[in-house]
C-alpha cells in the first residue's frame, strides 16, 4: 500500500473505489487502523466498506501511531489526528470531501470539520465512543502504562514491546507508541532516552487532554453548534460507545439527522443503504 509523509510522518492509506471522495477515520481507539474497516466488531458485520466503494472513492489509512504509519512522542490531541487526515487529503489533490468516523474515529471527524470546515462536504458518524465509562477505560489504560514505566523504566517498555505483538489496546504497559517502537529502531532508541518525569507529564497531560469528558470528546459543544455541515449519526450501545453519546452529537449538530435504530437491527442490507442515501443527499 502506498505511504503519505504528512507533517513528518509516514502515513499508510488506500485509495479505492470511485466517485466522490470519502476520507474514513478508523475505528479501533488506540489500534486505529484501516483493516479494521473490514475486520473489526461491527464494521465485519455490516461490509461497510464494500457498499461504499462502488459509488464513492474511500481513502482509509492508519491513524498516526497506529499499524504501519509512524509517530512522534508529543502530547497528542484531536486536532493532531485531524491534521493528519487534511494532510491526506492534500497529498491526494483533494480540497473538499465527505468524512465518515468509527468509534473513536467519530471525535476525529468532527474536530476535523470544526477546523476545516470548507474541507468537509458531511460527517457520517457512526456508533461514535463515549460515556462515562469509556473515559473511565481509557484514563485507565494509561495509567496503568505510566505504572509499568515508573516500575520499570521507558528501556523496559521497548523491550516489552520488541518481544510481543499486541498493541495498546489490548497490554497497556506497552502505551500508546508501542507500534512505532516495534517497527522502527530509530524511533525505539531515542524512545528509551526520554527523561522518564518528562515523559510522564507529557502522557498525563495527553490524557486528560484527550478524554476530558462523559460524553464525546473532540471538538468543544460551542463550536458543533456552530457547525454548517450536515451529519448523519448511527447510535452505538456498549460501555465504549454509549447510546447518549451519539445522542449528545444529535443535541449539539445544527444539522444533524440520527438513525434511530438499535444495533442489533443495523444489517448488511439496512446500514450501507442508510449511510449512501445520506451521502447523495449531502
Amino acid at each position: 500500500m502506498p505511504t503519505a509523509i504528512i507533517d513528518g510522518i509516514a502515513t499508510r492509506y488506500e485509495v479505492a473505489g470511485s466517485g466522490p471522495p470519502l476520507l474514513m477515520f478508523s475505528p479501533g481507539g488506540f489500534n486505529a487502523t484501516l483493516d479494521n474497516w473490514r475486520s473489526q466488531g461491527i464494521y465485519r458485520r455490516l461490509n461497510l466498506l464494500d457498499h461504499l466503494t462502488t459509488r464513492y472513492t474511500c481513502i482509509t489509512f492508519d491513524r498516526r501511531e497506529c499499524g504501519l504509519s509512524g509517530g512522534r512522542v508529543e502530547r497528542l490531541g484531536w486536532g493532531h489526528y485531524a491534521a493528519q487526515g487534511k494532510g491526506l487529503l492534500e497529498h491526494l489533490g483533494i480540497e473538499r470531501a465527505h468524512l465518515m468516523g468509527g468509534c473513536v474515529g467519530c471525535s476525529i471527524v468532527t474536530t476535523f470539520a470544526v477546523a476545516y470546515p470548507e474541507a468537509a462536504a458531511s460527517m457520517v458518524l457512526y456508533s461514535p465512543a463515549g460515556g462515562a465509562r469509556y473515559r473511565l477505560t481509557q484514563h485507565a489504560r494509561l495509567g496503568q502504562h505510566l505504572g509499568y514505566v515508573a516500575e520499570h523504566g521507558l528501556a523496559q517498555v521497548v523491550a516489552l514491546a520488541r518481544g510481543g505483538d499486541k498493541p495498546f489496546t489490548q497490554d497497556p504497559r506497552g502505551g500508546p507508541w508501542v507500534t512505532v517502537i516495534r517497527r522502527d529502531p530509530a524511533f525505539a532508541d531515542a524512545y528509551a532516552q526520554w527523561d522518564p518525569d518528562r515523559y510522564t507529564t507529557l502522557v498525563a497531560g495527553m490524557s486528560r487532554l484527550l478524554f476530558d469528558r462523559d460524553t464525546v470528546p473532540g471538538a468543544e459543544p460551542e463550536d458543533l453548534m456552530r457547525l454548517d455541515v450536515p451529519a448523519l449519526v448511527v447510535p452505538g450501545q456498549d460501555a465504549s460507545h454509549a447510546t447518549s453519546a451519539a445522542r449528545y452529537l444529535e443535541e449539539c449538530l445544527p444539522r444533524a439527522e440520527y438513525w434511530d435504530v438499535p444495533v442489533g437491527e443495523q444489517t448488511e442490507q439496512t446500514a450501507p443503504a442508510r449511510v449512501m442515501r445520506f451521502l447523495d443527499g449531502a
